[in-house]
């Protein structure tokens, strides 16, 4: 299957440490772009533990949608397109030069790739859907918005070509409804992309201790996911789930990002300043509701556990890195990849 030429898949490197053990992660500057919320009648929120969360559908997603979380994002965002180097996804609508028609990108959050992605392709009609109104200064024309939950009835009038979703792991309540939706709403020979996340940190060298501050907060993360019931994902079901739906050629893609500086090459080294500062951010995102909601853990008690979390993090002995997914598929059809432009 065609994909985006990328660098070598992560799974095959193996990240050398760097000669330096000092436990400071460098510092380095934001990515992040300056966001004002778009009008919207539904744009309500309720604030919890000095976090505000989203009104539609209250209490569903467990993560904030204030400003924090949006500047968190978009970084985040930038992480990824480094990664793929540069490009806004693996599947072949993601080829600058592709010709495509309809996208959708489910779980849009600040809307910054659908944007990216309507600039890239502005033959394409693209559609972003999320609980909470995007926060985004500037969008193409040909890009719009709407406040929705994917765990609803889907019912748009026509299919798309091109279906994307980021970081939705431990959001989804069914995977074989949610697969089984994406399935129907692709016109025949349409791809899907699910740029993904583990709840799990791997360490080549095995460094990671597993009584750590870290390691412990992941244990506690999957433990609240799953009696929240949204449990986090392994990948590798989630493919297998996509082939028993009808989906075909399935591949499924690992890369590496590391916790902090911690990696030799400069490379990686880049990458862990950059996501040891978007982790460091989305510690307490990720968790304070779950902690506090299904833990019934008290504000405090949260604050202080982040402190030894936050100095693990920070931990350049730890050579750990957050495995990054990417599956794409494609629904049997005609057409195998979009036409591309002239050069």
């Amino acid at each position: 299957m065609a994909v985006a030429e990328t660098r070598a898949i992560d799974h095959e490197v193996a990240i050398a440490a760097d000669d330096v053990t000092d436990d400071s992660a460098s510092e380095s500057g934001s990515f992040a772009l300056s966001s004002k919320s778009v009008t919207s009648s539904l744009l309500q929120y309720r604030v919890e533990n000095g976090r505000t969360y989203h009104f539609y559908k209250e209490g569903k997603y467990v993560m904030p949608n204030d400003d924090r979380e949006s500047d968190r994002l978009d970084a985040q965002h930038r992480i990824m397109v480094i990664t793929l180097g540069g490009w806004l996804g693996l599947a072949p609508p993601c080829d600058p030069k592709a010709k495509v028609g309809r996208v959708l990108d489910v779980g849009t959050g600040t809307g910054i790739w659908a944007a990216d992605f309507g600039a890239v392709h502005p033959e394409a009609d693209v559609l972003g859907m999320d609980l909470s109104a995007p926060q985004i200064e500037i969008a193409p024309d040909n890009v719009r918005f709407e406040i929705d939950d994917l765990e609803e009835e889907w019912i748009y009038s026509r299919p798309f070509d091109y279906i994307h979703h980021r970081l939705l792991n431990s959001c989804i309540n069914d995977w074989d409804v949610y697969l089984t939706k994406i399935y129907e709403n692709l016109v025949p020979g349409g791809y899907v992309e699910l740029q993904e996340g583990e709840i799990r940190l791997m360490s080549d060298d095995d460094t990671l201790p597993a009584d750590s501050d870290l390691a412990k907060y992941i244990d506690l993360l999957q433990e609240a996911a799953e009696k929240n019931g949204r449990r986090w994902m392994d990948m590798r079901a989630v493919k297998a789930k996509m082939l028993d739906i009808g989906f075909v050629d399935v591949e499924l893609y690992y890369y590496k990002w590391p916790i902090n500086d911690w990696p030799k090459h400069q490379y990686y080294k880049d990458l862990g300043t950059l996501n040891y500062e978007n982790t460091f951010d989305a510690l307490e995102a990720m968790c304070v509701a779950l902690f506090t909601r299904v833990l019934k853990w008290k504000r405090h008690e949260v604050n202080v556990f982040l402190i030894n979390v936050r100095k693990d993090l920070k931990n350049r002995a730890y050579h750990a890195y957050f495995p990054i997914p990417i599956i794409v598929g494609r629904k049997p059809g005609a057409k195998k990849a979009p036409a591309k432009t002239d050069a």
